[in-house]
């Protein structure tokens, strides 16, 4: 929790400019920690948060706006309702309102706001590189070891309780679809290297499990 709140303290200072210093980050923090951990969440939750931020790390070389990337990440499912389909239009809203607040520039208020919509599709045009990295860390557990695959699809299923279970094997199964549809499912350079087959073999699993038998 407290290296939490002192990353987002970090990126927060590093998008703010000289002649706008902004101001105390810490409450932001504190609100995003909380929306993170609400009740409901067993996939979107603190821990996903973490991975999607160490993910940027691993790829910020790729993004032109680095710090602009993480403030998206932290606003990307900051509003999360599994029985609603605006959460991200939802979650960009509040990316404004609190940054405005915050007293970051506009375009880079704008930004947020933009990376944070993209992650309906996880589809970034061609040299979108802030959106490739935002969209290959939050897509980075499809090439989790199967193991760890397996327990996330298993937290993804548990936000989703109240969906019968023929309805969500063949919603889940669109949503696979989607992604291996993708004209690429990664976009960097080290997520088409590193996470691309395993991600794939994944996903076509997963898509085999979701069958009627």
């Amino acid at each position: 929790m407290s290296e939490l709140r002192e990353r987002f303290a970090r990126t927060l200072r590093a998008a703010t400019t000289t002649e706008n210093p902004g101001t105390d980050p810490y409450p932001y923090a504190d609100n995003l920690l909380t929306r993170w951990a609400e009740p409901h969440r067993r996939y979107h939750t603190r821990t996903h948060l973490t991975a999607v931020l160490d993910h940027i790390d691993v790829l910020e070389e790729h993004a032109a706006n680095p710090e602009t990337v993480r403030l998206a990440a932290w606003f990307h499912d900051a509003v999360y309702r599994p029985d609603r389909s605006e959460n991200e239009e939802r979650s960009a809203a509040l990316a404004v309102r609190a940054l405005t607040e915050a007293g970051l520039p506009e375009p880079t208020v704008t930004e947020v706001a933009r990376l944070v919509r993209l992650t309906v599709t996880h589809d970034p045009a061609d040299g979108d590189t802030d959106g490739e990295t935002l969209c290959d860390a939050d897509l980075a557990i499809l090439a989790a070891a199967p193991d760890a695959y397996a327990a996330y699809t298993r937290s993804v299923r548990e936000e989703y309780a109240f969906v019968p279970d023929e309805a969500f094997r063949e919603g889940r199964a669109a949503i696979l679809r989607q992604l291996l549809d993708l004209p690429a499912l990664f976009r960097t350079p080290y997520g088409k290297k590193h996470w691309t087959t395993p991600a794939r073999d994944n996903l076509t699993t997963e898509l085999r499990l979701l069958a009627p038998h």
